[in-house]
């Protein structure tokens, strides 16, 4: 999976984590209102392809890939380097196995969600799950920055994806706009 951009730019002359009301480009669809909003979980990433489950990984500049990793992009600004190795038998995948049904599961990607994944801040109950990115669909959320800033301020998600019908994607999260995930 490619990183998906931003939908403002950074403040990359002051607070770095804080985003401008300039658009990124290439992502002015979103407040020309095309596209749907989709809840961001908060969970790791994952692929199914071909009935196999891979889970994403990062690298840092410089870092060594492992056995199988198949590069996703790169990013400029950081050096890192993104992409997917198949989840194994080891203990650090049992959360990912424990999630996964082969053959269930169109090939697609995933957030692993639960209550042992970075904190449980979906609050997931019982067993971990994948949920197919872009399942929960939020129709009423703004698209410019002060509609978005507020609306964010006010809920329990981490931030919002949107889905243009030609595979574009932007991102936004509570946190670029300086609020803290309201817990609860």
């Amino acid at each position: 999976m490619k990183k998906i951009p931003t939908l403002f730019e950074r403040d990359w002359s002051g607070d770095r984590s804080r985003v401008t009301r300039e658009v990124h480009p290439g992502c002015e669809w979103v407040p020309a209102g095309d596209g749907d909003a989709t809840r961001k979980l908060d969970g790791t990433c994952c692929m199914v392809r071909g009935g196999v489950l891979y889970k994403r990984r990062e690298l840092r500049k410089g870092e060594a890939a492992p056995a199988a990793f198949e590069i996703a992009d790169t990013d400029d600004e950081t050096g890192k380097t993104v992409g997917w190795v198949p989840v194994g038998d080891g203990p650090e995948d049992r959360y990912h196995r424990e999630a996964f049904d082969a053959g269930v599961l169109a090939d697609g990607t995933y957030e692993l969600i639960g209550p042992k994944v970075q904190g449980n801040p979906e609050g997931v109950k019982g067993r971990h799950v994948l949920v197919a990115h872009g399942s929960y669909k939020e129709p009423d959320a703004p698209r410019d920055f002060d509609g978005l800033a507020a609306w964010l301020g006010g809920r329990d998600i981490e931030g919002l994806v949107f889905h243009h019908p030609d595979g574009r994607m932007a991102k936004i999260k509570g946190r670029d706009f300086g609020h803290k995930r309201p817990r609860g």
